[in-house]
């Protein structure tokens, strides 16, 4: 049974940081890429950050980058996501999400396994 489990979301002021981990078992972790979506309330779930089998790889949504910084470690079946510089518009829920494939995509219906999402909060 595949499990992926976010960790790490909470509330901040704006200019702050938090790191969500992802981990993830019943599947062969190093062959999967992952992925960060989000998703506001009233809004479509989007793309945050993707990342390729090796970590070599990563995108970054245009709002994001230089702020977030997406790694894995797969010795721990474990993906990150770095987020610096918080804004407002970053609050949402965030998801982590498996692609049966060891290349990044930015599309949602890419992605096979989900976690249950983690919340993200950022105040002015």
């Amino acid at each position: 049974q595949v499990q992926v489990v976010e960790s790490g979301g909470g509330s901040v002021q704006a200019g702050g940081s938090l790191r969500l981990s992802c981990t993830a078992s019943g599947l062969p972790f190093e062959r999967y890429a992952w992925g960060w979506f989000r998703q506001a309330p009233g809004k479509e779930r989007e793309v945050v950050s993707c990342i390729n089998w090796s970590g070599s790889d990563t995108y970054n949504t245009p709002s994001v980058k230089g702020r977030f910084t997406l790694s894995r470690d797969n010795a721990k079946n474990t993906v990150y996501l770095q987020m610096n510089s918080l804004k407002p518009e970053d609050t949402a829920t965030y998801y982590c999400a498996a692609r049966a494939n060891v290349f990044c995509s930015v599309s949602i219906n890419d992605y096979k396994y989900w976690g249950q999402g983690t919340q993200v909060t950022v105040s002015s």
